[in-house]
């Protein structure tokens, strides 16, 4: 499938066409962009299969640019394009995977300007221009926030008066679409599944950001509400007290509009050394220069910080990624910012950090050997993953709702044969009380009790059959009667997840394994295929009615060969919901939420 993309900005428009094959493959046609719109003028740059082509051209706009695309394309040889993605800084809350933008979807992407004023705007531009230019074909919009919306309430929610909240003050991240590529890059770099990593991307260029991303999901991005929070960029000053917006008020009569201006355009290294480009002020420290040496070291702490702290987030990293403008090439910067890291089992080496070459779209690691993090290079290419996941879109069935049963999952655990051992004594087994509606599955008639440094729970379920390793699944209401902060993980996803001490009537253990459990929804791959469902994707799915109804997001599908088709939800979501016995669910269609009229 041949896909046109476009990365769209106030001043600048990058496009590029990608042909997409079975499991993502990509062969890149055609690379392009215009710049620097001035005067009726802006500068070209386009390449093709080694032919390269740069002057000025008579384009005075980024519409003018769009428009002229069809054209350039033509003259380079370039057709059959199936559909047209436009990479769309902001999606809100709602949009976490690709959309078509109709008419309807672009009304409702307007009303995000006021979260993204410098690039929503640009964006939905082109996107309006492509329409015109190609009607038949489908825009797909990709979102940077998307990537983020797996973030956790802990992560998202600004401690300020609920009125804000209630208003739209959240934190949602940016560069989703960078630090989604790169994870996936550096899986298979490391040659290991994506959802078995723990990865920090460090996305370093004139806009900079560091993600977390934890067993294949972002569990959170240095940038917040805007893409101001976070690390130093080139003129933006990522983290300032907000107490400074009063005090620069009252100090120098300025106001809101001023000092965001600011803060977006004047400040960085831009504000700490009058230029933005970090060779410029890599060459100016170098001779001397004070305050482009402090400009570098503030840099590179404040990346290093963020690093140290996601690692705690996520009780560890196995790898972190260094992509963008300056993580690509600039070596003493990524020295910098490694050098300190040695307590977390990270540490370069020189020679390799020197001779990075990421022709061919490499990702080489440059980590000392017998380092224990892994450190990897690798450029970033936002306008591939658009590209693929505009295609998959394109690509998945068409979802034809149906009822999903809903079953309330309450705590339980599944029980290692070396853990019933110990806990029923030597040669014991599991007595079967009942099956469960998953062919195979049990509930056991044994008990075991759950203790934690602030409470117990009595009569905790087993179910059956045995498992290879020991997992304990709780509510979120029931960590907090422990006293344990737990992660909400998929079945199976154990690593770093904390210890729980379990009673038996003939011995105890304490074992990691403790888990809220993600929600989920079982089923086999006929039903699978009738609702338009495929293994491993993200769903989400309205349950009950009227007042207390929810709509579930980034609920996981698991398609086994015998499974029973039904969602499973804890205790908690089925109380927010007001679920009880016999409730079902439908799966909604993501571009619903963008036409609720229908």
């Amino acid at each position: 499938m041949r896909i046109l993309v476009f990365n769209a900005g106030s001043s600048s428009l990058k496009l590029g066409v990608f042909d997409i094959g079975a499991g993502g493959a990509a062969v890149q046609r055609f690379k392009g962009g215009y710049e620097r719109f001035r005067a009726g003028l802006c500068t070209y740059r386009f390449e093709a299969e080694g032919r390269v082509e740069a002057g000025e051209v008579a384009h005075d706009d980024l519409a003018a640019a769009t428009a002229a695309v069809p054209g350039v394309l033509a003259d380079w040889g370039v057709d059959g394009i199936a559909a047209v993605g436009h990479r769309v800084v902001h999606g809100g809350p709602e949009i976490g995977a690709p959309v078509v933008l109709d008419d309807a979807a672009l009304a409702r992407l307007e009303g995000l300007t006021p979260l993204a004023p410098l690039h929503n705007p640009a964006n939905l531009e082109a996107v309006r221009v492509a329409r015109r230019v190609w009607p038949e074909l489908p825009q797909i919009g990709v979102f940077d926030t998307a990537f983020h919306l797996t973030n956790p309430a802990r992560v998202t929610t600004y401690a300020v008066p609920k009125a804000w909240r209630d208003a739209g003050l959240r934190r949602f991240g940016f560069h989703g679409t960078s630090h989604h590529y790169v994870a996936q890059r550096a899986a298979e770099a490391l040659d290991r599944p994506l959802g078995d990593l723990r990865i920090i991307s460090v996305h370093l260029g004139n806009g900079a950001s560091v993600c977390a991303v934890n067993l294949g999901a972002s569990l959170e991005s240095s940038m917040g509400l805007t893409p101001l929070e976070g690390l130093v960029m080139g003129t933006r000053s990522g983290d300032v007290d907000p107490g400074a917006f009063g005090y620069l008020h009252r100090q120098l009569g300025l106001t809101i509009e001023e000092i965001e201006h600011a803060l977006y355009h004047d400040s960085g290294l831009k504000g700490l050394t009058g230029s933005a480009d970090m060779r410029d002020v890599e060459d100016r420290a170098g001779a001397g220069d004070a305050e482009a040496q402090l400009a570098i070291n503030l840099y590179a702490y404040r990346a290093r910080k963020y690093i140290g702290a996601y690692a705690a987030a996520m009780g560890g990293v196995d790898a972190v990624v260094f992509t963008g403008g300056i993580g690509e090439n600039s070596a003493s910067m990524r020295r910098r910012i490694c050098d300190g890291l040695d307590f977390m089992g990270l540490r370069l080496d020189h020679d390799r950090n020197m001779g990075v070459d990421l022709a061919g779209r490499a990702a080489p690691q440059i980590q000392a050997y017998g380092s224990r993090v892994a450190v990897i290079v690798t450029e970033t290419a936002e306008q591939l993953q658009i590209a693929r996941e505009v295609a998959a879109h394109l690509a998945r069935p068409v979802q034809a709702p149906r009822p999903i049963p809903v079953a309330v999952s309450g705590r339980h655990v599944h029980l290692s044969a070396e853990s019933l051992a110990a806990l029923f004594g030597a040669g014991a087994e599991l007595t079967i009380a009942h099956p469960l509606r998953q062919p195979g599955n049990w509930a056991a008639a044994e008990r075991v009790t759950l203790v934690g440094p602030k409470g117990r729970l009595e009569h905790v379920a087993i179910l059956g059959p045995l498992r290879k390793r020991t997992q304990i699944e709780v509510s979120r209401t029931d960590s907090f009667a422990l006293g344990i902060d737990v992660p909400v993980r998929d079945s199976g996803q154990l690593e770093g997840t904390p210890v729980i001490r379990i009673l038996g009537p003939a011995g105890q253990i304490d074992t990691d394994g403790l888990i809220v459990a993600a929600r989920h929804i079982h089923t086999n791959p006929t039903d699978a295929a009738a609702m338009g469902l495929t293994d491993g994707e993200l769903v989400d799915v309205r349950v009950g009615s009227g007042d207390r109804a929810l709509t579930f997001a980034r609920t996981l599908v698991r398609v086994q060969p015998t499974g029973f088709t039904e969602m499973h939800i804890d205790t908690d979501e089925a109380n927010a919901a007001g679920i009880g016995p016999g409730c079902e669910g439908e799966v909604v269609d993501l571009e619903a939420h963008l036409h609720p009229e229908s």
